[in-house]
């Protein structure tokens, strides 16, 4: 062939191949382009974690009357709320039997008296007279004590305040018939007030007298509550496996006696960590966005939150990561950054979902928080309600394989 034709053939067939590549561009253009990826930045905030529970606002000390028989109600106070002394009179029931039968003994015991007197005169004169006085004397003894046991079973069915207080609570209403299974008065000084929480026997050996806690509570949805651990019982449940824990509110907290709460006690938290989105690691690693290649940086994983986790390695604050990971994507790899993600922040309490109800989902484990800007001790209540969901689902798929 001619130089000519060489040099025809050869442009024939570069034409080709660059309408080639122009088609194939065209119609697969992710093929000659960076992968897009969407990515977070890893910020610098306080971490927590928190062990969950639920408790019901009491007071310290605190006391409830009980009838111990059961009777008719025939007096009952008008008195909730009202301060109370021990030994006041706060109910009676009917005691129109007991009263009847001790006046029947009291007439015998004057009976009794009267015939011991005269044998008291006359036993000195023979042993007969002296045998009859003892006789005499024993049944007036007798009688003395069955009068003293009317007379208890008579007080017994007066209700009286066990100890000083204000009546925080009555039941009950005149004529009803009551027993030892009806509180009718809940006594005590209103303050101070605790919280008394269960907390599940698995998380309960990270639980210490003086840790803080924060409670949330439908009634102030909006604040962060605060509390103290201030005891542990020292024997468990073991039907409910469960612990019970006592934490001190402070003297201006907004919580009123008888309310429930949830409980989140912080056994762990660092001021400042390198937080990521949680879907940004993958296999203890992310992949670091810099001048526009990534890079895979082992991390270890700290706390976990639900939308966000601690990680530590050598990845710094405000660093690119790729958020969800790209396993696909090797290290160097050119990539496009579509849009950056907001950074981390905590979750408001009005994003939380409400706990799922059901008697294996009454205990949830060990809540992780993770916050990451504003006030800490905020940041550390919102992301400690936020985790609660997390929480509750582990909870559930647990408890679905140990009952099945």
């Amino acid at each position: 062939m001619s130089s000519r034709g060489l040099v025809w053939s050869g442009s024939v067939l570069a034409v080709l191949a660059v309408a080639a590549l122009g088609g194939a561009y065209w119609q697969y253009p992710d093929f000659f382009q960076p992968p897009t990826v969407t990515t977070g930045v890893a910020v610098l905030g306080p971490v927590s974690e928190a062990v969950y529970g639920t408790g019901t606002v009491e007071p310290e000390r605190w006391a409830k009357v009980v009838p111990l028989q059961r009777r008719r109600l025939v007096e009952l106070c008008r008195c909730e709320g009202q301060a109370v002394k021990a030994g006041q009179v706060l109910g009676r029931q009917d005691d129109a039997e007991e009263v009847s039968a001790l006046h029947e003994l009291e007439i015998n015991n004057d009976q009794l008296a009267r015939d011991l007197d005269r044998a008291s005169r006359d036993r000195d004169k023979s042993e007969a007279q002296k045998t009859e006085y003892e006789q005499r004397s024993t049944q007036f003894e007798q009688s003395k004590s069955r009068m003293s046991a009317q007379k208890a079973r008579i007080d017994s069915l007066v209700l009286r305040a066990p100890l000083d207080g204000m009546v925080l609570r009555r039941d009950g209403e005149v004529g009803e018939i009551v027993g030892p299974t009806e509180v009718l008065f809940w006594v005590g000084p209103p303050t101070p007030m605790q919280v008394v929480a269960e907390i599940n026997e698995e998380e309960i050996t990270r639980i210490a007298a003086g840790q803080k806690a924060f409670l949330r509570s439908e009634a102030f949805s909006a604040q962060a509550l605060r509390a103290t651990v201030s005891q542990i019982t020292p024997k468990g449940d073991p039907t409910r496996k469960t612990f019970r824990v006592y934490l001190r509110l402070p003297p201006d907290t907004p919580l009123r006696i008888g309310m429930t709460v949830e409980v989140n006690i912080i056994y762990r938290e660092k001021a400042a960590a390198v937080v990521v989105p949680a879907e940004a690691v993958a296999s203890n690693a992310v992949q670091v966005v810099s001048g526009g290649k990534i890079q895979r940086v082992p991390v270890t994983v700290g706390v976990r939150g639900s939308r966000n986790v601690e990680i530590i390695g050598d990845v710094s604050k405000d660093t690119t990561v790729l958020s969800p990971a790209r396993a696909d994507l090797a290290d160097g790899t050119r990539v496009r950054v579509e849009n950056v993600a907001a950074k981390p922040a905590p979750a408001a309490p009005a994003d939380i979902a409400p706990p799922v109800a059901g008697p294996a989902l009454d205990r949830p484990p060990a809540a992780a928080v993770v916050a990451s800007a504003g006030d800490a001790d905020d940041a550390v209540i919102s992301a400690a309600i936020s985790a609660h969901v997390d929480s509750v689902v582990n909870d559930a798929r647990r408890n679905v394989g140990k009952y099945r």
